[in-house]
């Protein structure tokens, strides 16, 4: 097998990897009610790309799958009620600013576009750290919001990659079907990563000057 065939051997092998896991997600999704199981399914995705970049390419795409959806059913779960309760925050505010006739809430909008923006960025880092870190709920959250903070760099990154790829959606839905989900958690897990990496190699310089 020449270069060239090597190449788009490979590229294909990928690009059914990442449709497959994309429609785990969905069908996993579905099978917990969309509610109970978007959570897990995320986190099971996220899961299965983490091993990916780590190295692992040849592991099993449905065990790993599945074993964290299992694992992870109740904890994941609990972060979706943390995650649901913001979006609820979001959206009543959103509401009644609308519907009040009061100018003067009206300024209140940019607070509350400075407070989702925070939030989308914090979203980022919260399932990342949740695979990465094996720690308990509320560290997770903790991790996620500091790593976010000290990373505006990485957050950025991740941003302009991700707008050409949602254009692209735009334009073809079929290719968000078919890889919205796989595609925004490698996005997502290959920045957080090095962000991860950074916070630990300065958690090491720290350690040893002390």
């Amino acid at each position: 097998m020449n270069a060239t065939s090597s190449f788009i051997y490979n590229l294909a092998e990928w690009i059914t990897k990442f449709a497959y896991l994309n429609l785990l997600w969905i069908l996993f999704t579905l099978l917990g009610g969309v509610f109970l199981g978007l959570f897990p399914s995320t986190i099971s995705m996220f899961a299965v790309v983490r091993a990916w970049l780590k190295g692992d390419t040849d592991i099993s795409v449905f065990r790993t799958f599945w074993k964290h959806y299992r694992d992870e059913f109740l904890k994941s779960n609990r972060l979706g009620v943390f995650v649901a309760v913001l979006i609820v925050f979001i959206a009543l505010d959103i509401f009644y600013i609308q519907s009040s006739e009061s100018n003067l809430l009206h300024w209140t909008y940019l607070p509350l576009f400075a407070f989702m923006l925070l939030f989308v960025k914090f979203l980022f880092y919260l399932f990342p750290s949740f695979v990465h870190f094996d720690t308990k709920l509320g560290q997770v959250i903790k991790n996620a919001f500091f790593i976010m903070l000290i990373n505006p760099l990485t957050t950025l990154l991740i941003f302009l990659c991700l707008i050409p790829f949602i254009y692209l959606i735009s334009i073809l839905p079929a290719i968000g079907f078919i890889f919205g989900g796989s595609v925004y958690a490698f996005i997502s897990m290959r920045f957080s990563l090095h962000a991860f990496q950074k916070v630990h190699e300065k958690k090491e310089t720290l350690g040893s000057s002390q």
